[in-house]
């Protein structure tokens, strides 16, 4: 083999990778107000508090994450196209907050609306369980539990979904997240849902912008 340069797929070139991107992503950050008298939430792991050791399995997601996804509706013809932003940050304790904001594209990439909105916590445990708090704007609330499978993928099936009157019926979901790509992120979802068994509904891959 040529010794010019890294080959693909190896950890010299995820290595090198990481150091590009970072020269971009490493110095930026959530917006900040100085006069607040408790930690900020930091996404950026070179400043703020230190993560808490709890969270060490997590430490590859802690950032903001923007791509492009996937989404299929089994009521509605598609697939369709949304973008989405994703943020992993923490304040010292042993959780990770979490938001995610998506906007439907058109064919060309064009904004239609903006589409699903969720926030949460991730609270990972001492036997290495991770409990997941998700609220949408939609009217449900799940919790989720799960583990890593591998130091940069973790899984996470619903152990309760509850939703408001005027919510869409919801009765399970599974996550998949993994690092993908030299440090892409990306996640597939499969839902039960309006009288459908557990089948995909959206899928995506992020890159960071933060972090």
């Amino acid at each position: 083999m040529s010794g010019d340069g890294p080959v693909p797929g190896s950890g010299d070139a995820a290595v090198q990778a990481a150091a590009a991107r970072a020269e971009v992503t490493g110095t930026r950050n959530l917006p900040q107000f100085n006069d607040l008298p408790i930690p900020a939430d930091t996404a950026n792991l070179r400043s703020g508090p230190s993560l808490h050791d709890a969270c060490l399995a997590l430490l590859p997601l802690v950032g903001v994450w923007r791509g492009e996804g996937e989404v299929v509706y089994p009521t509605i013809d598609g697939p369709f196209r949304y973008g989405q932003q994703v943020t992993f940050a923490h304040d010292g304790r042993p959780f990770l907050y979490y938001e995610a904001r998506a906007w439907l594209l058109d064919e060309n990439g064009g904004v239609i609306r903006q589409a699903a909105r969720e926030t949460g916590f991730w609270r990972p445990q001492p036997d290495d369980t991770i409990e997941v708090l998700l609220t949408h704007n939609t009217g449900i609330v799940e919790l989720y539990y799960g583990k890593p499978r591998n130091q940069t993928s973790w899984e996470f099936v619903t152990d309760a979904v509850v939703r408001t009157a005027t919510a869409k019926e919801v009765t399970g979901a599974q996550r998949l997240y993994g690092i993908v790509n030299h440090g892409d992120l990306a996640y597939v979802e499969e839902r039960a849902m309006v009288g459908r068994p557990l089948q995909t509904h959206i899928s995506a891959q992020l890159k960071r912008i933060v972090g």
